[in-house]
């Protein structure tokens, strides 16, 4: 939910006062659901939460010709501290994410060595695929990217090399673990 309320925040923060159709449009077009645990269908439910909280204002219903009315949002005072607050939490936060991985590697005698050797391989090759996806979209955003928009793609790019680099590790391992 906190990745949600710093998109909308930030969407209508730079963009000024919008209707959650074009939030959600905005958040199609720059793919946060790829880089972000945010789900375009949710920004609605959301932005009505959050104008219940007062972080978010309506501004105005709109409505072109027989489509249906719409609602316009705009981003509050306290909408405006609260996006701060949230960058702020975010910067902040440098918590090392828990992996379920290894409590699998300390328990990975319950499914034998070649059952976990497949499974192994099937997530290396997974962020592979990941790797290879990311490339590609990386080289098509490249002439429209800013300088920061390029250091968050970059971001992801190393953080699934590495991945595949310890899933590689953990293959030769296996192999080790066997002769």
């Amino acid at each position: 939910m906190r990745a949600t309320r710093l998109f909308i925040l930030g969407a209508l923060a730079d963009g000024g006062p919008m209707h959650g159709h074009k939030i959600r449009a905005a958040a199609q077009m720059d793919r946060v659901e790829l880089w972000a645990d945010i789900k375009p269908g949710s920004l609605y439910g959301a932005l009505r939460r959050m104008a219940d909280e007062g972080v978010v204002e309506v501004v105005r219903t709109e409505q072109e010709g027989n489509l249906p009315a719409r609602t316009v949002y705009g981003i509050t005072a306290k909408g405006r501290t609260e996006l701060v607050a949230l960058i702020r939490t975010v910067l902040a936060d440098t918590r090392l994410r828990p992996d379920a991985i290894q409590l699998v590697l300390l328990h990975s005698g319950e499914i034998g060595p070649d059952e976990l050797r497949t499974a192994v391989q099937l997530r290396r090759d997974s962020y592979a695929t990941q790797l290879g996806f990311w490339r590609n979209l990386r080289v098509e955003a490249e002439p429209h990217l800013t300088r920061l928009e390029a250091v968050a793609f970059d971001y992801t790019l190393m953080r699934l090399e590495t991945e595949l680099a310890w899933h590689e590790r953990l293959l030769a391992e296996l192999t080790h673990l066997e002769e």
